[in-house]
């Protein structure tokens, strides 16, 4: 950057130095030229100068031929002013002498007179001489000013142009020390880059090595464990899924859902309008429940009868393929298969088109025949005859293109996937084709039925016909600029979905693989509906927060929390396995009391039948309960064990007997106490089991992250080395234009500094022709 900054610097200063350097050649032109006028003028100066000498000289001496001749004239005058008298004496003896002074006067007269003559020619010559002197005089003082004025501007140009020079001097003395400084810094981050180069020419070389290490692993691994890899070939990399892209699904849906609707507006507007055409034949130019129409009109309006059976089906085609475009199908030509109905079907509206135009021309034709046909009607009718047939090969182009179109979803080399975007841009010119049709029918139409209306010979139904016929026009111009105006809004969406289709591929080769592929996708689908499963209530996003802490520093997932809900599940149905034996102890300990309850209430009754039997059972029962009481008594103090599935019961019973709610009491806290202590004993083992299970995941959290990093690492060795590649090219290339910038900025310093040394010469000697002028014109 600095380079190209220092470079452009150079590139103005070298410009204006050209511009200087042009200035000062005109300057020197002009001080050349002003010289040689101003040594013109000195000589004409020195010309003038001479010439007033002469002309003083002359004057001098006419001034003192004048003084000569007044003073002789004085004297002649004194001469007469005395012989005056003289001759008043003497008139008699002067008469001879009067007569010789008058001769004398006469000659005197005509002297003077020349004389006076020869000095008014010569004032008038010495006035004339003045004034030119003067007028020359006040024309050089002019001219001298101005040379003055000129020859101080010039030296003020020649000031400023010196201060420039070298105010220029001392900027490029400047630059050229920034610039030995900047290659000194250049020099050092050149050497710093080589040290630098050298570095990454060492990790570079390590690194290459660990590489191709990796490599070959990594290619044996991919020999030994990979068995098939299917992107390789672009007919099985057809068969793979693409990715779902749902905005790209719901985006053509929509698309198509408003093709939709322009295209029932469409139908309907055709229908109409083949409709109130079969009308009108009917009507115009000759009505049927008056006369019999032309067989030729009568066919027409047969046909024109049918209309709706090609008509329908279009709306039947649009309406199925955009049933077919879903959220879960992949919208691309190669599986739109619906297309080619309703290119069909566009195919069979076309052959009607082209069965009713020549009898629709020849309608047209009987029209400009009959008798109630004006001239400008033959005109419109003209005109419309031709817009028909625009139609018609409107409706051809459409159809052939969208026939192109329907190809790759049932021949796939039919149409190749490099000219699907001219495809698709020339259905777009066909459509507008379409709209610039409609408008002209549009307009002749409703021409031609202002001129039918003004007949006098036209009906009310031929008007309200007509008016039905230019409203389905209407409805046709619009339904076409509408479309017209969709589709080439959307074309360029068209042209950039077409590439969506398998990864790494350049699109479905076939409709079969395509069908295949949406097969797969829905099997995949299927599969995915059936692993998914409802989702457990999370934790609250603030809670979680929360406890984001804790659960990064226990570490437990889980699958941990499950196996501890599963083991206390598992120690639950011990619990009520147990508790069910002992119930069923309780049982069998009820059912033997209420036996031996029984045995006693039966012995009572057999005893009941005499006193004396019955004192005696008494005392016997007495005796037995006395014997009974002492075994107790002794069984009771000794120690009595009794296992079970909790542990061993021991215990001790009082000399007195214990009564029964009292063993029971006891019974229960034992039980109690053991199965507190075996809780307790199962907790820690359960928490010991967890902590190692917490930890274990750690470690493999761990192992993972370190897999990841390890993966990162490559890709970054993989940049580094990239990177260092990069910058030794860049290195070189910097080298190689810092040295030629070098120089060249050296090369450009030495011819600089040959122009200054050049121009501070031509300078002083301008200095020194304008220091010589101004002297001379001061002298002057």
């Amino acid at each position: 950057m600095a380079s190209a900054e220092l470079q452009g610097k150079y590139q103005k200063l070298a410009q204006e130095y050209s511009k200087l350097r042009a200035q000062n050649q005109v300057l020197k032109k002009g001080v050349v030229e002003e010289q040689a006028n101003s040594a013109a003028l000195k000589e004409q100066l020195k010309m003038k100068d001479q010439s007033l000498r002469k002309l003083q000289q002359e004057m001098d001496s006419l001034t003192f031929r004048n003084l000569q001749l007044a003073k002789r004239v004085e004297l002649l005058q004194d001469e007469l002013a005395l012989s005056e008298p003289r001759g008043k004496k003497n008139k008699k003896s002067g008469e001879s002498s009067s007569q010789l002074s008058q001769e004398q006067k006469s000659v005197f007269d005509e002297d003077l007179q020349k004389k006076i003559e020869e000095n008014e020619r010569l004032h008038i010559q010495f006035f004339e001489a003045d004034e030119q002197h003067k007028h020359v005089e006040a024309e050089l003082r002019s001219r001298l000013a101005v040379l003055e004025t000129e020859a101080s501007q010039h030296q003020a140009v020649v000031d400023g142009l010196t201060r420039k020079y070298m105010e220029t001097i001392e900027k490029l003395q400047n630059d050229k020390a920034k610039l030995e400084v900047k290659s000194q810094s250049l020099e050092k981050e050149a050497k710093e880059c080589r040290l630098r180069t050298e570095e990454c020419q060492l990790q570079l070389k390590n690194l290459h090595e660990d590489l191709s290490g990796r490599l070959e692993e990594s290619l044996s691994i991919i020999n030994e464990k990979v068995p098939f890899n299917d992107t390789k070939y672009s007919q099985y990399n057809a068969l793979n899924v693409p990715l779902h892209n749902r905005r790209h699904q719901l985006k053509m849906r929509d698309i198509a859902g408003q093709a939709l609707a322009f295209v029932q507006d469409l139908v309907t507007a055709l229908l109409n309008f083949h409709t109130y055409t079969e009308q009108r034949i009917q009507i115009f130019p000759v009505d049927s429940a008056i006369d019999t129409i032309s067989p030729l009109n009568q066919k027409f309006s047969q046909y024109l009868h049918e209309n709706a059976s090609y008509v329908r089906p279009l709306e039947e085609g649009m309406l199925h393929l955009f049933e077919s475009i879903t959220e879960d199908t992949v919208t691309v030509l190669e599986t739109t298969v619906k297309l080619k109905t309703f290119s069909e079907h566009l195919t069979s509206y076309i052959c009607f088109l082209r069965k009713i135009l020549p009898y629709q021309l020849k309608s047209l034709e009987e029209e400009c025949e009959s008798s109630l046909c004006t001239s400008a009607l033959r005109a419109r009718n003209v005109e419309l005859s031709q817009d028909m047939k625009k139609l018609t090969a409107v409706f051809e182009k459409l159809q052939t293109y969208v026939a192109l179109l329907a190809l790759p979803s049932t021949e796939p080399d039919g149409l190749l996937r490099t000219n699907y975007s001219s495809v698709l841009t020339i259905v777009g010119a066909a459509l507008h084709g379409f709209h610039d049709v409609m408008k002209d029918i549009s307009k002749h139409y409703n021409q031609k039925a202002t001129i039918e209306h003004e007949l006098p010979t036209a009906t009310q139904k031929l008007i309200t016909t007509n008016d039905c016929i230019l409203s389905s026009v209407v409805a046709l111009t619009n339904g076409a600029g509408k479309i017209a105006s969709f589709f080439s809004n959307n074309v360029d969406y068209f042209i950039a979905s077409l590439s969506y289709g398998p990864k790494a591929a350049s699109g479905f080769i076939s409709p079969l693989s395509a069908e295949c592929m949406l097969q797969y996708k829905k099997k995949a689908a299927a599969y995915m509906k059936s692993l998914r499963k409802p989702l457990v209530e999370s934790v609250p996003y603030e809670e979680a927060l929360a406890n984001r802490r804790i659960l990064l520093s226990s570490t437990e997932s889980r699958e941990g929390l499950a196996q501890q809900v599963q083991q206390s599940l598992e120690k639950i149905s011990k619990l009520e396995q147990e508790k069910e034996h002992w119930m069923l102890e309780a049982q069998l300990a009820k059912i033997k009391l209420e036996k031996e309850n029984q045995r006693i209430a039966d012995k009572l009754k057999s005893s009941s039948s005499g006193q004396s039997v019955g004192l005696s059972q008494e005392n016997a029962a007495v005796s037995n309960a006395a014997g009974q009481d002492e075994a107790t008594a002794k069984s009771a103090s000794e120690p009595v064990q009794s296992t079970s599935l909790i542990g061993i019961l021991t215990r001790t019973s009082d000399s007195e007997g214990p009564d029964v709610e009292s063993r029971e009491d006891l019974i229960k806290s034992h039980y109690m106490a053991r199965i507190v202590e075996l809780t307790s004993q199962l907790q820690l083992a359960d928490s010991k089991s967890v902590h190692f299970y917490a930890e274990c995941r750690a470690l493999s959290k761990r192992l993972a992250l370190a897999e990841k990093s390890k993966e990162a690492l490559t890709e970054e060795t993989k940049l580094a080395s990239q990177n260092i590649s990069r910058l030794q090219d860049e290195l070189t290339t910097t080298k190689r234009s810092y040295e030629d910038q070098l120089s060249m900025m050296s090369d450009h310093l030495c011819s600089m500094n040959e122009t200054l040394s050049k121009q501070r010469e031509e300078i002083d000697t301008l200095k020194m022709s304008s220091k010589g002028n101004s002297k001379k014109n001061k002298s002057r």
